[in-house]
């Protein structure tokens, strides 16, 4: 039986951390506009803030539906969902508001010194950072999900921009991201120079 919580405690947030993968899913204001549903992965790259907040870094590699729905004037929703593909079978979902925090924006520094420093070396692809402001946490039963055995981490993703120069990253940028499916903004463009991290 599915429950709801006040905030997303201990177990909760053991759980949420502890998965190399999560969901996340948005769409336009607009009622035939493309709903969106992506894969996160690269683990660590994933924090909770504190009990309703959580941030993501926003990579570069597919397109930009959410940022450019969570820029939308009116909108900023998004779900946030991850499953037990091991272990006991739990669904977990964070409905809420989200907001892009750009590599210019003042708080980018702080925020992305939350993440560990394992999981954004070389910080290849890093566009945004996405912070959630949770209104809705869940859980329900997984137990159609099925069982499935974690290897490791792909290297492709990093390696690919990690070989990029910020001027190969913001000329990719400016042919896949300038706006979503729906003709909405998606990221500013040309990127903001990435701040350089503290010595």
């Amino acid at each position: 039986m599915g429950k709801t919580y006040e905030r997303i405690d201990g177990r909760l947030r053991a759980f949420i951390e502890d998965q190399p993968v999560f969901f996340t899913a948005t769409a336009p204001l607009a009622g035939d506009g493309h709903v969106n549903l992506s894969p996160k992965g690269r683990r660590g790259t994933l924090v909770v803030l504190d009990e309703l907040t959580l941030a993501y870094v926003d990579f570069g590699g597919s397109g930009a539906e959410t940022v450019a729905h969570l820029r939308e004037p009116g909108n900023g929703r998004i779900t946030l969902m991850w499953t037990a593909f091991s272990g006991p079978p739990t669904v977990v979902r964070v409905h809420g508001t989200g907001e892009v925090v750009f590599r210019d924006d003042p708080r980018f520094a702080e925020l992305f010194a939350r993440f560990p420093a394992e999981a954004v070396e070389g910080q290849g692809g890093v566009r945004a950072i996405v912070v959630v402001h949770a209104r809705r946490v869940s859980d329900a039963c997984g137990f159609a999900v099925p069982l499935m055995d974690y290897q490791e981490e792909r290297q492709l993703h990093a390696d690919y921009f990690n070989r990029k120069t910020e001027e190969e990253f913001d000329a990719y940028c400016a042919r896949k991201v300038a706006t979503s499916l729906d003709g909405l903004p998606a990221m500013p463009l040309p990127l903001p120079p990435l701040p350089r991290p503290a010595q």
